[in-house]
Formats: C-alpha cells, sequence, structure tokens
C-alpha cells in the first residue's frame, strides 16, 4: 500500500522552529515531485512548498518563502520542511503530497489536483 506519512508537528511560541518530516512507504519518492499544503480552520488549503524529483526546483507559497525551506534525502526516502521564524497564521494542518505529473515545481506547484498521493497531516500550531 502506497503511504505518505508525516511527522514533527506540535505546539511551537512565535519565532520558534519546527522541521516537518515526510516519509513514503511503499514506493520511491525518487520519481515524484513532493509537495505541502496547509487548511488552517475555515479556510481553504494551499500549497505550501514543492520540491522535483530531483531536488532541483522548488517552490514556495509567497508568505513563507525566506522562512521555510524544502529538501530531500533520497536514500531515506524522507522529504524535510524546515520551518523557521514561524508565526501564528502558520498553525495549521500540513500534508505531505506526491506528484508524477510535476517534472519542474513552477507556478501550477499549489493545483490540488496535480498530485496523486496524500497523507493524513500533521497539526501545526503557533501561539504563545
Amino acid at each position: 500500500q502506497l503511504q505518505l506519512v508525516e511527522s514533527g508537528g506540535g505546539l511551537v511560541h512565535p519565532g520558534g522552529s519546527l522541521r516537518l518530516s515526510c516519509a513514503a512507504s511503499g514506493f520511491t519518492m525518487d520519481y515524484y515531485a513532493i509537495g505541502w499544503f496547509r487548511q488552517a480552520p475555515g479556510k481553504e488549503r494551499e500549497g505550501v512548498s514543492c520540491i522535483s524529483s530531483s531536488g532541483g526546483s522548488t517552490n514556495y507559497v509567497d508568505s513563507v518563502n525566506g522562512r521555510f525551506t524544502i529538501s530531500r534525502d533520497h536514500a531515506r526516502n524522507t522529504v524535510y520542511l524546515q520551518m523557521n521564524s514561524l508565526k501564528p497564521e502558520d498553525t495549521a494542518i500540513y500534508y505531505c503530497v506526491a506528484s508524477v505529473r510535476i517534472l519542474l515545481c513552477g507556478e501550477r506547484f499549489d493545483e490540488k489536483l496535480l498530485y496523486d498521493y496524500w497523507g493524513q497531516g500533521t497539526q501545526v500550531t503557533v501561539s504563545s
């Protein structure tokens, strides 16, 4: 069974950091672009970041650019989202997603329909 499993969420104070991990089971991530989406209460699910299968192409939503960094470790079959300078508005459930159709993480990286697999999500809460 193909699965994406997120971990690393939690409660953090404003200005703090968290690192989310996305591990794949049942398949290798090598041929997939991997993304992160998030959904805050009462809001639409939005694309946060994307990394291409090679790792050479990345993209971020403007609100996290310069604070979040996406990376991947092929040997561990895992993708990471390092989140620094966290703000209360970053509070959301974060989902890991995988796509075989995305070759480069361009302007359309945040289109949900381009992704084939979704994880169950991990909660991130930024609060004092």
